[in-house]
């Protein structure tokens, strides 16, 4: 056997480190076969998949007269590496040693394109494609509509698309991905049941994007016929395919059915889990989201990064900072510190549970600071009082060249709410479209309202909802509410109330509200009314609800709730509290609490409130930290 046959099998058994390829590497060079293509077409094609780029360049350049072969294997590996600025210099560099590029370079050089959005340079390609006659290989020509799609010239992309004589799953997939990539889900969905109507079967990256579709769109009926056509299909097996399923359905609301999808499940990875958490947290499901989180430790999942995001985010509405600590403990402080989601998910953790000085460590360890980490610092110091310094922190976002962004001003703006300051607040709202060239959002105009209100300008901030350049939400009518509660405007809270149960005809809170101000100024007839348009409507006023965590255990409590093993001794705190608090002189505020019951049972359910039981039970739980 010749030793290049020998090196050959060497070779094709492949190599169990990057050191044993440079070995094998060493023994061509000693063997004198340093200029034998083929061999050296091997050791390039295998030194990819070490993703050590630097060492094929160098190999490469030590090759005295490469064929297209090896420049092939080198724009592909470059590309499979995202080095996509080298895959096109190899491309350039080819093209001047007077190599015409084949089938295999232009998929390979165009996907380069495609990445760095060079359509300049992928239109000359496709000249050359056209000139070098392969307009109408397959490969090449997906490789074109994934170019143009993905620069954005979905009307370029069809053309060739639809000049693809034999499509295939692939062609289908490059111009859906098209379509939602620039935000046409409409349009990819549509495409989608054409490709259905060819008797081809869409693979399971196809399906994972068309479903993302309907997701953008909010549309779970169509997601809930493609779950049907992947039941069908058995596909419902396949992680990704399954994980996708769970991903839309949490995404459009319907967690029952999102939980269906992830409880059959064979198979569940990290991706998975991840996503039917943050599924509960996006839908204000803080318990499930923590009930899945603590299933998943028990089965030994080690979570990521993003999955312990998700369990912030909820840990965060909870205000369960213990809970929220642990989970960060899971997971490898350098992420925290290298990656600015997850860094700045910790941030607001400790920022909405009060403690601002952890949150300030963890901003100033942070390696990367983005406009996001910045925004979560300057919203945190803002709402935990320390406005000066968020104004002081917005300068410096400025001098290091940082643009603000719209939720940069919310921050700003609520702080300035939270402090009173009516003159800072206008002139941050005013600066975003003079200073920043920002068009404020309905939001920034609800902090406005807001800010106006709770400072007794109740005028001015009805006045600004009715100048606003588009509709007001129920966000922003609700600020105003708040503002007329505070200042005790009845007149203007009807108004409000009637705006609010227009937009919001499911909100049982409003119907409430507006029955209570009707019976203050003893409109009997009217309050009637609300109550019967309630019961005919089937609205009920859901009970209110606190959390509240002890020893890294988040409890709930209900308006009147007697459930919990501690009832007895909490309501009995609860009374000792109530009886001090009257001897204090304290007189509960009953206005707004329930219509059509008498005063001193008012004053029994403020008594029975779910945040003051959450208190009584926070004290008898932690009696070392408790108040006396």
């Amino acid at each position: 056997m010749s030793k290049g046959l020998e090196i050959k099998k060497v070779i094709l058994q492949g190599f169990n480190s990057f050191r044993h390829l440079k070995h094998v590497h060493a023994h061509i060079l000693r063997l004198s076969l340093c200029q034998d293509n083929y061999l050296l077409n091997m050791i390039l094609r295998y030194s990819f998949d070490f993703s050590d780029t630097n060492y094929t360049r160098l190999l490469f350049r030590q090759i005295k007269q490469p064929n297209i072969f090896l420049w092939n294997t080198m724009i592909r590996g470059l590309v499979s590496n995202d080095c996509f600025d080298d895959a096109v210099e190899f491309y350039s560099l080819m093209r001047s040693e007077g190599f015409l590029p084949n089938n295999f370079t232009f998929p390979f050089v165009l996907k380069a394109c495609a990445r760095l959005l060079d359509l300049q340079l992928g239109v000359k390609i496709h000249t050359l494609v056209v000139k070098a006659g392969f307009d109408y290989d397959l490969f090449v020509k997906t490789s074109l509509v994934c170019l143009y799609a993905k620069c954005g010239f979905l009307e370029d992309a069809h053309k060739v698309f639809d000049d693809i004589p034999e499509k295939n799953v692939v062609s289908w997939t490059a111009i859906i991905s098209g379509y939602i990539g620039v935000g046409k889900s409409k349009e990819a969905i549509d495409m989608f049941r054409r490709l259905l109507e060819t008797n081809l079967v869409p693979d399971s990256f196809t399906v994972v994007r068309v479903l993302s579709a309907c997701t953008q769109l909010g549309d779970i009926n169509c997601g809930e016929w493609i779950h049907k056509w992947i039941m069908e299909m058995g596909m419902v097996r396949n992680v990704f395919v399954a994980t996708s399923l769970v991903d839309m359905y949490a995404k459009c609301g319907n967690m029952e059915k999102a939980r269906g999808v992830f409880d059959g499940m064979p198979e569940k990875d990290i991706v998975t889990w991840g996503a039917m958490i943050q599924g509960y947290a996006l839908n204000e499901l803080p318990r499930e989201a923590i009930d899945l989180f603590l299933q998943m430790q028990r089965k030994n999942v080690k979570p990521d990064c993003y999955t312990v995001v998700g369990v912030l985010s909820v840990c965060t509405r909870l205000g369960a900072l213990e809970l929220g600590e642990w989970a960060s403990g899971l997971v490898d402080r350098n992420e925290f510190l290298c990656n600015p989601v997850v860094g700045t998910a910790l941030i607001d953790l400790y920022a909405k549970c009060g403690n601002m000085a952890r949150a300030w460590e963890v901003f100033k360890g942070m390696k990367e600071k983005d406009r996001v980490v910045w925004n979560a610092i300057i919203s945190g110091l803002a709402m935990n009082g320390y406005v000066k310094i968020s104004f002081g922190l917005f300068g410096q976002v400025e001098k290091i060249g940082i643009k603000p962004d719209g939720n940069t001003f919310i921050g700003l703006l609520c702080g300035c709410t939270h402090a009173g300051l009516v003159d800072e607040g206008r002139q941050y709202f005013n600066s975003m479209d003079r200073v920043f060239s920002l068009t404020p959002t309905v939001e920034h105009y609800g902090c406005m309202v807001d800010l106006l209100g709770r400072a007794g300008l109740l005028d001015e901030a009805h006045q600004m909802i009715r100048n606003m350049p588009m509709e007001a939400n129920a966000i922003v009518w609700g600020a105003l509410l708040g503002a007329c509660r505070i200042h005790r405007d009845t007149q203007l809270a009807e108004l409000v109330l009637k705006q609010l149960i227009e937009l919001e005809p499911w909100n049982s809170g409003n119907y409430v509200l507006l029955s209570n101000i009707y019976s203050t100024n003893l409109k009997w007839d009217e309050a009637a009314k609300i109550r019967l348009n309630m019961i005919e409507k089937g609205i009920q006023k859901p009970p209110g609800c606190s959390w509240i965590e002890v020893d890294g255990i988040v409890h709930e409590f209900f308006v009147g709730d007697k459930f919990h093993p501690l009832s007895e001794k909490i309501y009995a705190k609860l009374d000792e509290l109530t009886k001090k608090m009257k001897v204090a002189g304290y007189i509960p505020t009953t206005d707004y609490v329930l219509f059509d019951i008498e005063e001193e049972e008012n004053e029994h359910f403020l008594g029975c409130h779910s945040g003051k039981l959450a208190i009584a039970f926070g004290l008898i739980s932690t009696p070392h930290k408790g108040c006396e």
